[in-house]
């Protein structure tokens, strides 16, 4: 007799679903049909991902929860229903196992409070069963937070920690790890004597070492006093006994062995500085990147906080070759997205203060490399794709990878020697950069600029660099050419980016000519970035909602329009409006402020053609930058609003009168006490561009400069230079003298 289609598919998921929800399907028959639903997800993920489309964690949830209140009313089943219930917590952590929609799925069904009340079950495997279930769901970030601070959660994870079982004091190990995240929760935990019981279960099983290990670290991250109580003497020899672990055989033991000393060294300058132990922690993590599994996934990320802004760490990785074993495994072929993640993550904090790193990372070191030296040479070869992987790290799906290559680039991008051989601005380079400006995570956005700005601070760099060694005893060459005066140039700090390299003024104007041939090299990498819409999108990044991605997308604006010709600027000006522009300078953040004004600065720098553009639309831009300086109580806004108006000021008669309109006729004596306040500022880069400015209105050769020299004497900035010539500032001295020299020409009728 044939069988009917059902029973020749007793396990399609359909039927499964169907057998568990029927309310006549006896409980023994659901007993099995939990039973066939837990093997058939375990380590399955396209399985469980359709019986979550079919509803089943509901189901099963429900039937949890109807054998839970059956057991509780005893009777001769109970054995029965304790077998459900272990089945039920079984299958509902294999749904959370490794895949957030199934712990979404698991938590909005109701699980959680249901798997928490078996822990307290008489019969220890259904107890075992809730605790395994909920440590695994305690291992993604979807899990609730628990609240230490309440006295009965505090009481009721001490007795998870004091169990005897051991996944019942795990899970207590990793409540802690997912959500010890305060100060104030770190140090409830340390006065109610947790460490105490951490440190006790380094002794015991591989899963209890593991489980304490990763709760230490979160118990102690950026807390030195918890870190000193784990260092004391109430607690023995526990520094030795995580020190030990480093040697497990086990990996992710030594990797979390390495993860809660790393927590320990950072929390303090004190702890864990000898040569020995900063040594081991970089041999093992390198060891342990070559893990095929999840430890080789998460190694990096411990690297990463091993070596992140600390310069004496990451001299000793890079002597432990770590670059070139990063390499090797980007050379290797694909990875999951965590991995390359990490991997470039490491790569951008070893670039990040070392020039021997980034000439590592990018082959720039002249090797003299013979044949017998085969291996480095195929390693040169494995070095030289980097920049090949991280154009495709750019078009990566996962955001993360983007941003951590983008990263990466941005720290890279620092080394003068790495751009001047023309690293960076290629079209391979140039292009997935510009494009993921579009990107809509905005901490790819946010790099994405910064990696632009340093691309374009690092010419300046360069050129500043080369000036260096032109000094002439405070001597100044060319200062008889007024014009000269708008190269003068400030360089401060980007947010969230290392400082440039910084340089007297007077370099820059002793070395006009070094500057005009330096520059033509680097003419063809900025009309790279226009040629494949970086201009435009940067103007659009620049009216983003996000504060740090206005100031960097309008940084990298500012610095592609230093020193470019007229023609480039009309191309720029074509997608940055004049409203654009005096959107922000009027911005409600200064750091943008700054570089909006920067930005102007540089655009009207050198032909008349260029300054004009602060003239249309009625001169709307200029009364902008007057406002702000008027209003505006930032130095750093004070400086780049008067250089910029310095280098209008150095146009035509035309251009100088309407600065002296903006500085003293219409705003009366208001304007007057603002530019003696500027002359006074204890900030001499502030003074020397008030300076700049003055210089210019009072050039000699202008048919107005008479009249304009008067009615600054009336406004008392004689008597202000005069106080001036003796500065402690070179600049600001030699500027004043300069200043001083000028209006005496016209005679000295001051008090």
């Amino acid at each position: 007799m044939p069988t009917s289609a059902t029973s020749n598919h007793p396990s399609r998921p359909e039927d499964l679903i169907g057998r568990l929800n029927s309310a006549h399907t006896p409980y023994e028959a659901k007993l099995k049909a939990l039973r066939d639903l837990k093997n058939q997800i375990i380590g399955n993920r396209t399985k469980k991902l359709a019986f979550l489309k079919l509803g089943a964690v509901p189901s099963v949830v429900s039937i949890l929860s109807s054998a839970a209140a059956a057991q509780g009313g005893g009777g001769d089943n109970r054995e029965f229903y304790e077998s459900v219930l272990i089945q039920s917590a079984a299958a509902i952590g294999s749904f959370a196992c490794g895949l957030d929609a199934g712990v979404k799925a698991v938590l909005d069904a109701g699980a959680f409070p249901l798997l928490l009340s078996l822990i307290s079950h008489l019969n220890e495997k259904v107890a075992d069963a809730g605790a395994r279930s909920l440590k695994l769901i305690y291992q993604s970030k979807r899990a609730p937070k628990y609240e230490f601070l309440q006295e009965k959660n505090m009481e009721f994870l001490l007795s998870l920690l004091n169990s005897k079982n051991e996944n019942v004091t795990g899970l207590g190990a990793n409540i802690i790890t997912h959500s010890c995240q305060t100060t104030a929760e770190q140090q409830a935990l340390s006065e109610a004597g947790v460490i105490k019981r951490l440190v006790s279960l380094l002794g015991g099983s591989i899963n209890q070492k593991d489980a304490s290990l990763e709760s230490l670290a979160a118990m102690v991250k950026e807390n030195p006093e918890v870190s000193a109580k784990f260092m004391g003497p109430e607690n023995g020899r526990a520094l030795n006994v995580v020190i030990e672990l480093m040697k497990d055989k086990h990996p992710r033991t030594r990797l979390l062995a390495c993860m809660c000393l790393i927590s320990i060294r950072n929390t303090s300058t004190s702890y864990l500085q000898d040569s020995g132990i900063k040594n081991t922690l970089v041999s093992v993590l390198l060891e342990l990147l070559d893990d095929p599994g999840p430890v080789g996934d998460e190694a990096p990320f411990v690297m990463s906080s091993l070596i992140t802004g600390k310069e004496d760490m990451q001299k000793i990785a890079f002597n432990a070759n770590l670059i070139e074993k990063l390499c090797e495994h980007l050379n290797v072929g694909s990875y999951q997205a965590k991995r390359l993640q990490g991997i470039f993550l490491v790569l951008g904090d070893l670039c990040s203060k070392l020039e021997c790193c980034r000439d590592r990372v990018l082959d720039l070191q002249k090797l003299e490399v013979g044949a017998r030296h085969s291996v480095l040479v195929s390693l040169l070869i494995i070095l030289n794709k980097v920049l090949h992987f991280v154009t495709e790290a750019l078009a990566h799906d996962s955001a993360e990878v983007r941003t951590a290559a983008c990263n990466f680039l941005k720290n890279v991008s620092r080394s003068v020697k790495n751009l001047s051989a023309g690293q960076f601005m290629n079209e391979a380079v140039a292009v997935p950069l510009v494009q993921l400006l579009c990107d809509s995570s905005s901490s790819v956005q946010t790099l994405e600029a910064q990696t632009i700005y340093h691309v374009n601070q690092q010419i300046l760099v360069l050129l500043l660099t080369l000036l260096k060694h032109l000094r002439t005893s405070g001597r100044i060459i060319g200062l008889a050419k007024s014009r000269f005066s708008h190269y003068c140039m400030s360089f401060d700090s980007a947010p969230t980016v290392e400082s440039p390299l910084q340089l007297p003024f007077i370099h820059m104007i002793a070395a006009l000519g070094a500057i005009s041939n330096v520059v033509v090299d680097f003419m063809a990498h900025k009309s790279v970035l226009m040629q494949c819409g970086g201009v435009k999108q940067l103007v659009q990044l620049s009216k983003s909602m996000e504060s740090a991605i206005r100031v960097n997308a309008v940084w990298a604006l500012r610095n592609l329009t230093f020193l470019v010709n007229y023609r480039c600027k009309e191309e720029i000006l074509l997608e940055l409006t004049s409203a654009t522009l005096i959107s922000l300078i009027n911005d409600p953040e200064p750091s943008v402020q700054a570089q909006a004004l920067a930005l102007v600065r540089n655009l009207v720098d050198g032909t008349l053609n260029s300054i004009n553009y602060v003239f249309g639309e009625d001169g709307a831009v200029l009364h902008a930058i007057a406002r702000q300086l008027r209003s505006t109580s930032k130095v750093e806004v004070q400086i780049q609003g008067m250089y910029a108006l310095s280098n209008v000021a150095s146009g035509n008669e035309l251009h100088k009168e309407a600065v002296m309109n903006q500085l003293l006729r219409q705003a009366g004596n208001d304007a007057e006490k603002t530019l003696v306040k500027f002359l006074q500022s204890t900030d001499s880069q502030l003074r020397t561009a008030t300076l700049w400015a003055l210089i210019n209105l009072t050039f000699p050769g202008s048919p107005g400069t008479c009249r304009r020299v008067t009615e600054l004497r009336n406004a008392g900035i004689i008597t202000q230079l005069k106080n001036m010539v003796n500065d402690h500032c070179l600049d600001v001295k030699l500027r004043a003298r300069m200043a001083l020299g000028q209006l005496m020409i016209f005679g000295d009728s001051s008090s």
